[in-house]
């Protein structure tokens, strides 16, 4: 088995330098793009025959005819909160025709979001619309926040008040609690334990527990860190979100692509990566990556039809595999040369796998995302036509019959559904899709009216990542990063102590902190600002955007900061 280099018969980059990135996902085109734009050369390996990993849309194959194109299929319906602040530097990087702002200017904004509850019990439908501001930043005061923490769970939930009042004070406990207490004792104490759910109604568990995890980032509520969920979901996307704070511009709450995924965003972005002298080469296995002599010597890949290996090399290396993957190709001297990597095998991933129903009529439901709160299977979806407004999805897809692509997410596979009682894992192919059916009819039909008939269901796609239902051991290529408690004790760093090899990746540590297309490029970011440090390159590094820190909590996290070092609970903590 002989090594070669990456671009035998290419003129070096003005570095003079070459990168093998290891996957071509967010992670690893947007390393890719960091590296190209300062004088890198790249070649990005993908196992895939296509770019953008669980990005990517996906063509239904047979189903498009009379010149459409064929009907669009995905992992499962992307979106991109407003705090996102690092991914959209690079959308508006990527060239886009008639776009000012490139890819960036494919973004539109949902202005709502359902609840949707099962039998007939009453939905909570939230206008995604910002909250009015105070006079000044420096007017935000606790009491202040409690305000409009109430205000929206006024907005048509059934909670008692007092438990809506306890779960205000929860959340002002975490905004105020210092960086050393939420490292240390909320990273170890779970979200349900945290917001004392187990003490509360069944509503309180199920909007503010399962709703806020398991539907969302698919970790269960029970074993969630409180870090994780406070930092991220409760205060960037939720309450920061509605004030306007840290936010990327004047960004939309919520927000979609206007086409599918690939050909509004990872198309022009291989294309323009590929105008940048980036190299691919598709189909091909990462299995392992070699250390010698102190550094990574080479990669040994394959072929992924015919199995065939080779070794290549380059100066430095980025692994920007899903940890799932990155971590076989681990052997024991590189793991040895580094303890960070052996400790990724304690990261944990779990089932969040898309289906999407094609309908006969335009069926949007609600202007943005529905969350099936009492599914057992923890169904959120979204209609997807209403945002495409550069398509017509009849004329566009399919055979001309589909009017709309209702775009839902299966991120419970261990409870028993609705139809058959059967875990999601148990069961074949077609009963999850029928089961999935019966789930959202459950929740968007009720006596005073019909969202969904089945005369209206012309087809169904469902990721084909998923294998093997209905038998002894279903497997999913793609699953999601979870995030229990302790998790963070546990992601790397993008700097490795080999001084060749970078990582990438949502599992990777980063300021966002979640396992989202965010963490993947906030974590190539990293990895090659780490790769310029180690070259001593004088090339501008990668700028890094964390999420917002409201200036006006710092003195309380001062505080907090005091009272934790002498054992005593935050301020706001009144048990």
């Amino acid at each position: 088995m002989g090594a070669f280099a990456l671009w035998p018969d290419t003129a070096a980059a003005s570095t003079g330098k070459h990168v093998a990135v290891l996957g071509g996902g967010v992670s690893g085109l947007s390393a890719a793009q960091e590296l190209a734009e300062r004088g890198y050369s790249v070649t990005v390996y993908e196992y895939y025959d296509v770019l953008g990993g669980k990005a990517r849309s996906m063509d239904v194959p047979g189903t498009g005819t009379g010149g459409r194109r064929p009907l669009p299929g995905e992992h499962g319906f992307r979106f991109f909160p407003g705090f996102y602040r690092n991914l959209p530097d690079t959308l508006r990087r990527i060239p886009f025709p008639g776009n000012e702002n490139g890819v960036h200017d494919n973004l539109r904004g949902g202005t709502e979001a359902l609840f949707a509850r099962e039998a007939g019990r009453p939905d909570l439908h939230f206008p995604l619309r910002r909250v009015t501001t105070p006079p000044a930043p420096g007017d935000i005061t606790p009491s202040w926040l409690r305000d409009q923490i109430l205000s929206v769970l006024d907005l048509g939930s059934r909670l008692p008040a007092y438990e809506a009042a306890y779960f205000a004070d929860r959340v002002l406990v975490h905004l105020t609690s210092c960086d050393a207490r939420r490292e240390d004792q909320w990273e170890k104490t779970t979200w349900w334990d945290f917001i004392r759910a187990e003490r509360m109604s069944e509503e309180y568990g199920t909007l503010l527990g399962v709703g806020q995890t398991r539907n969302l980032v698919a970790t269960r509520a029970e074993i969630a860190s409180t870090r994780t969920v406070g930092r991220v979901i409760i205060e960037a996307l939720l309450l920061w979100g509605l004030l306007g704070r840290g936010m990327d511009g004047d960004a939309d709450i919520d927000r979609v692509l206007d086409a599918p995924t690939s050909e509004a965003w990872i198309d022009p972005w291989s294309a323009h990566l590929r105008s940048l002298g980036v190299g691919f080469v598709l189909g091909t296995e990462v299995r392992e990556v070699l250390y010698e002599g102190g550094q990574v010597s080479g990669v040994r890949v394959a072929a992924r039809d015919s199995g065939v290996e080779r070794t290549v090399t380059a100066d430095h290396y980025v692994s920007a595999m899903p940890v799932e993957h990155a971590r076989r190709t681990w052997g024991a001297a590189l793991r040895a040369a580094d303890p960070q990597l052996a400790r990724c095998d304690a990261l944990q991933t779990d089932w969040m796998t898309g289906v999407q129903f094609y309908l006969r009529t335009p069926t949007p439901v609600v202007h943005g995302h529905i969350n099936c709160l009492d599914s057992p299977w923890s169904v959120t979806g979204i209609g997807q036509a209403q945002f495409w407004d550069v398509r017509n999805f009849s004329q566009d897809y399919g055979d001309g019959t589909a009017h709309d692509c209702l775009s839902v997410i299966v991120s419970e596979w261990d409870k028993p559904g609705i139809l058959y009682g059967k875990k999601a894992r148990e069961c074949t192919r077609e009963e999850i899709v029928e089961e999935c059916w019966a789930q959202l009819k459950d929740a968007l039909n009720d006596s005073g009216k019909t969202v969904l008939t089945d005369a209206d269901r012309l087809g169904w796609f469902m990721d084909p990542a998923v294998t093997g239902l209905g038998g002894p051991d279903p497997q999913n290529r793609e699953p999601l990063l979870i995030h229990p408690t302790g998790t963070l004790y546990n992601r790397p760093s993008a700097r490795t102590a080999v001084p060749n090899f970078f990582l990438a990746g949502d599992y990777v540590r980063t300021d966002v902190d979640l396992a989202t297309m965010e963490g993947a490029n906030e974590s190539a970011r990293r990895a090659v600002n780490a790769l310029l440090d180690r070259d001593g390159s004088e090339a501008e590094r990668c700028r890094i955007w964390e999420l917002y820190r409201p200036p006006e909590m710092e003195p309380l996290k001062r505080v907090d900061e005091v009272r934790y070092r002498l054992g005593l609970p935050n301020t706001f903590d009144l048990g």
